[in-house]
């Protein structure tokens, strides 16, 4: 049945073929290629890729902020470390987590973008965001944003119970976070890496993780804030001789203070992970993984670099999935982490 569909398609695709070449413009002639095409099918397509792309377009999946997904990406650190990374049900569950916790996080970004409309509204980027712009109005935001969170929770209790607790205890600290805490100086991102900590640990109690080395956990934390002060640093430089502040935090903060703070922050990022690689419980006896050490520390100067020579950083999703010099870091070091502790 199969074969004589695809037959009739071919059938009707040859005799739609000349009136490609023959035609005197004449609107009955168009309407009989049309249908000719659609009946083939090739028509349906070119509609199914125009819809796909005016859903793309469409302001609510921007106000999602797809883009900053990444950060759920550390959900996969425990399959990747404890070698299950290709056990077929462990991947399969761990990326049902990473699809529930990037719904959370689109609800967790539309909540604050409702809470900030005023002041996203003066600002030089933020103004254009959907719900800032008028593009989604407060009423379908917070629907909007309900909708999210529903949807999270439901899928994280048909995943595993005790994620779904973990779920509600990141929604509540992101809660926090967009009501208090991001006003705070330095707790603001000790919050974030708090949140970086809970994804990890996400991902061990979905695929039963029984030895997770503690100092992967210390690795995390120390690079969410790693990138947390790097952010603060490149958005306080973007401001720096302007009154232009729209975001009150930075009145905590000094370009000094944040560089001593990097620089302490980095120094431990580096020394945790060589201690995990020779130490940790999980790591093969052989000492491959020292192999893995110098990918980090590039990885660690590379991202320096870009904060405080190029002026990046104000958006760290943005500098990894433009920076090429980083994303093949990140491929090389997937490399040897697999070398080292899957063959």
């Amino acid at each position: 049945m199969f074969a004589f569909e695809i037959l009739c398609k071919f059938h009707l695709y040859l005799s739609a073929c000349p009136l490609f070449f023959w035609n005197d413009g004449s609107q009955d002639l168009l309407s009989l290629k049309n249908h000719l095409l659609e009946k083939a099918g090739f028509l349906s397509y070119t509609y199914d890729m125009r819809f796909i792309k005016k859903l793309l377009s469409s302001p609510y999946i921007h106000q999602m902020r797809p883009r900053q997904y990444t950060k759920n990406a550390f959900i996969y650190a425990p399959l990747f470390f404890d070698r299950q990374l290709f056990n077929p049900h462990s991947f399969l569950i761990t990326t049902l987590g990473f699809i529930t916790l990037c719904i959370l996080s689109s609800a967790v970004y539309v909540l604050n973008d409702i809470v900030d409309v005023d002041s996203d509204r003066n600002h030089p980027q933020k103004k254009y965001r959907p719900i800032a712009s008028g593009k989604i109005s407060i009423k379908n935001a917070k629907i909007f944003c309900v909708c999210l969170f529903i949807l999270a929770f439901l899928m994280a209790f048909l995943i595993d119970s005790k994620f779904l607790m973990l779920c509600i205890l990141m929604a509540v600290i992101n809660i926090a976070y967009s009501f208090r805490l991001k006003h705070i100086p330095l707790i603001d991102v000790i919050t974030i890496g708090i949140l970086f900590i809970i994804r990890v640990y996400s991902g061990a109690i979905l695929i039963k993780v029984k030895i997770f080395s503690p100092w992967l956990y210390i690795v995390t934390f120390m690079l969410a804030l790693y990138l947390g002060f790097g952010k603060r640093r490149a958005e306080l430089a973007s401001i720096e001789g302007t009154q232009n502040n729209v975001r009150p935090v930075l009145d905590g903060y000094t370009i000094p203070f944040l560089d001593q703070l990097i620089s302490i922050i980095s120094t431990i990022i580096i020394m945790s992970y060589a201690l995990y690689t020779f130490s940790g419980p999980s790591v093969p006896d052989n000492n491959r993984m020292l192999l893995t050490i110098p990918f980090v520390v590039y990885g660690i100067f590379r991202y320096l670099y870009l904060i405080q020579v190029k002026h990046q950083g104000g958006a760290p999703e943005e500098v990894l999935l433009s920076d090429r010099w980083l994303q093949g870091t990140i491929l090389l070091y997937a490399v040897s982490v697999i070398y080292a502790i899957y063959l």
